[in-house]
């Protein structure tokens, strides 16, 4: 088992002294192929684009700096028997799935694993309400990224008409003694709303129309969602009254710029989970035992795919 370094508390990745992406031939200054960071002054040139959007080059830095904090935050909770539950919510193409995306690029997917509950069955819809997310939660040394929730019942199936009203009441009144009880048994709780505006979902919609490789994203519900968008705001902000308390509050995360919404979305989760770098040290790979002898079987007797690149 590899030698744990010696812990020091985490910092805020956002205040860490950059690192110039691409190194300047020159010995310093603006590399002529990099004309985003300044690597004498140690500042970002350009950070942001004409339209007020975050660069590629900074967003893939810094995006590459919160990975390795992650990194360092599962190790901490496997070895601390931490459970996490962090859930996504928000309007369709609000950016949920892109966080979620970035957040288990690198990370190990035993400690770290994503659950996308489908519609209910006829079996599950006969059950307590919260019983299907319960077997999800998460176990001692894990975190587990709700791709959609318990809430959808407080938006989706209240505004498409898919429960009905004693059940939306009995959900609002019950959800935060839930919730509650997740925390007294020791479960961290983030709740993130990610907020998009009108335009800029018409714009994704318009985006993942038009597009073939992400045709598959726009379903009739999204469309009828996007119809019916004063109706969705109306019960966001029912959902909100009720269920954003001092114990379990809501996060809002502002998305019409997808790349901003994923690094403050990130920070903030590193933020909220205190834990102490345990980044096992560089292994060095043992030589290999002798072959003994062995012979690879013919190539002639294996079937290869295609080389078609």
């Amino acid at each position: 088992m590899a030698q744990k370094k010696k812990s020091d508390k985490h910092s805020n990745p956002g205040k860490e002294k950059s690192v110039s992406p691409t190194k300047s031939d020159s010995g310093g200054g603006v590399d002529e192929n990099n004309k985003y960071f300044d690597e004498i002054k140690n500042k970002w040139l350009n950070k942001y684009r004409k339209n007020g959007k975050l660069t590629e080059n900074y967003y893939l830095h810094e995006l590459f700096h919160r990975q390795e904090e992650l990194v360092k935050l599962q190790y901490w909770v496997k070895d601390k028997g931490l459970k996490v539950a962090i859930l996504f919510e928000g309007r369709d193409a609000a950016g949920k799935g892109g966080v979620i995306k970035r957040i288990t690029e690198r990370t190990n997917p035993r400690i770290i694993r994503v659950v996308a509950l489908g519609i209910p069955t006829e079996r599950e819809k006969s059950q307590w309400y919260f019983q299907r997310w319960v077997a999800h939660l998460p176990a001692a040394g894990e975190v587990v990224l709700f791709d959609r929730s318990w809430y959808t019942r407080a938006i989706t199936e209240k505004v498409m008409g898919f429960c009905n009203e004693p059940e939306y009441r009995e959900f609002l009144r019950s959800c935060p003694q839930f919730e509650r009880m997740l925390i007294r048994s020791g479960i961290v709780l983030l709740k993130y709303w990610f907020s998009v505006s009108d335009e800029e979902q018409e714009r994704r919609f318009r985006q993942r129309a038009e597009d073939p490789k992400r045709r598959w994203k726009l379903s009739e519900m999204d469309l009828e969602s996007w119809n019916r968008w004063v109706e969705y705001s109306k019960a966001k902000d029912r959902m909100m009254q009720y269920t954003d308390t001092r114990q379990s509050p809501w996060y809002v995360v502002p998305s019409d710029d997808k790349k901003r919404a994923r690094l403050n979305c990130i920070s903030h989760i590193i933020k909220k989970v205190p834990y102490e770098d345990m980044l096992p040290d560089p292994i060095e790979l043992p030589p290999r035992q002798d072959h003994g002898g062995y012979e690879r079987s013919p190539f002639e007797d294996q079937t290869f795919v295609d080389e078609s690149c």
